[in-house]
């Protein structure tokens, strides 16, 4: 009996007693092709919040101002909102990553809108109801907290906000870039083109049949969205005859938020004037 107890007793101390090699595997490290659309599913990894360092504090005065709008689900959302410089049906959403609604994010608002010739309306939407952190721990809660029935609602709410006969586009960065591809299912006729950068793609193939547009993608050099999941979306919306256009630099994830430590400004530059290039052929200004 002595060699059975030696056992056991070995089993169980290597299950409650794990040693440290073992705690320091990162469960996503062979993980290429998941089964889920949501990039919450990372946050526990021990390398995903290194992606992430805390953003800059940027100084910050805009064009544009908060407005609430009500949701079906009987509560008030918000956004930073900045109107057409006339009458205009045509609308960009602007997703946060998973900072919250920031200053940065406001300010990508505002150069959009600039760059549009001020001919569009621009709403940044509020995807945290007023919650913001530059704590990375503190964001990945706030992403995993976050309830995909009121996220929807908020984007429905902002689309009624619009107007029936509003054509709009979508962009997004992180959280915002999935969401830009979920909002463009969500407004379905009237999307008219999604930009995505360095967000978890939908690879459902019938959702992807029901999107209204082409999508670009702007992506980077990383582990968890990897080449892998990208050319499996690729695959997927040549599968459901939609067009995707994309490009994976050579940066790391979330190179474009000048308020990162790892701003890649040369790659950013570039996806920004594909994004930009992308929009104004969307919106004809």
């Amino acid at each position: 009996m002595i060699k059975p107890i030696y056992l056991l007793i070995l089993l169980l101390g290597g299950f409650l007693f794990p040693n440290e090699k073992q705690k320091n595997i990162d469960p996503f490290t062979n993980i290429t092709i998941c089964h889920s659309d949501d990039m919450a599913q990372f946050v526990n990894s021990p390398g995903f919040a290194s992606f992430h360092p805390a953003p800059l504090e940027i100084e910050f005065s805009g064009n544009g101002e908060m407005t609430t709008y009500p949701t079906a689900d009987g509560k008030t959302a918000s956004g930073y909102l900045i109107k057409s410089n006339g009458p205009s049906d045509k609308w960009l959403f602007v997703y946060q990553e998973w900072w919250g609604l920031n200053d940065h994010i406001k300010s990508k608002a505002d150069e959009f809108y600039h760059d549009l010739e001020g001919k569009v309306n621009v709403i940044a939407l509020d995807m945290y109801d007023g919650q913001v952190t530059s704590n990375p721990q503190e964001a990945g809660k706030l992403m995993q907290g976050a309830n995909e029935d009121r996220l929807t609602a908020i984007v429905k709410g902002a689309q009624a906000l619009a107007g029936s006969n509003a054509k709009i586009a979508n962009v997004g960065w992180c959280f915002g870039g999935a969401w830009s591809l979920r909002s463009a299912l969500i407004t379905a006729e009237q999307n008219i083109g999604s930009v995505m950068y360095y967000g978890m793609p939908v690879r459902d193939l019938e959702q992807l049949k029901k999107l209204n547009s082409d999508v670009l993608g702007l992506f980077a050099t990383e582990q968890y969205i990897s080449e892998e999941i990208i050319k499996d979306f690729a695959s997927k919306m040549d599968e459901a005859g939609k067009k995707l256009t994309y490009k994976i630099f050579p940066a790391v994830h979330g190179f474009s938020n000048p308020s990162n430590p790892k701003y890649d400004a040369e790659a950013s530059a570039e996806a920004y004037e594909m994004a930009i290039t992308y929009l104004r052929g969307k919106f004809q200004v």
